[in-house]
């Protein structure tokens, strides 16, 4: 069975590999000299340091492994195909009927930051502006029901 690829903007693909990078060559190495010194202290059955670096080296490894299969599975959309309608990597101002404007970063669904607004392009938005070109009316499907708005402008993501 294949595996799905995630979608990663160039920006959220650099991220992946620059945590992994530190992970692996500097984080790893940190937590190998707590290791060090926690097990110079002696009996380790009662000893907290080690306890808690091996915790500590127990999540590290658990994230490179799921970062290296992030990695593996990543599908990186360049933002410099964003065309005449909008797709992952591009930046969209809605205005609402409210008269509410809203610029959201579509991105992919690992890259997702609502408070920043970077927003998955599988999210109710996302899926509703996908496709669209500027001046567009669109209906947008919330869990709390629908809402209207209109697509006042878009760009490729910087």
């Amino acid at each position: 069975m294949e595996q799905k690829k995630t979608k990663y903007t160039v920006e959220g693909f650099e991220k992946l590999k620059e945590e992994y990078e530190y992970l692996k060559n500097v984080r790893r190495q940190e937590v190998k000299e707590l290791l060090k010194e926690a097990r110079s202290f002696g009996d380790l059955s009662e000893n907290s340091e080690y306890d808690e670096a091996r915790d500590q080296q127990a999540k590290v490894e658990a994230r490179i492994s799921e970062l290296e299969y992030l990695i593996k599975n990543a599908e990186v959309i360049d933002t410099d195909t964003v065309s005449n309608t909008i797709g992952l990597g591009s930046t969209v101002v809605l205005v609402y009927n409210d008269g509410r404007e809203v610029t959201y970063d579509l991105v992919g669904s690992n890259e997702v930051e609502p408070l920043n607004h970077k927003i998955s392009d599988q999210s109710p938005i996302g899926m509703a502006v996908v496709g669209h070109k500027k001046g567009d009316a669109i209906t947008i499907d919330t869990p709390a029901g629908e809402k209207e708005a209109k697509i006042k402008d878009f760009y490729k993501t910087k």
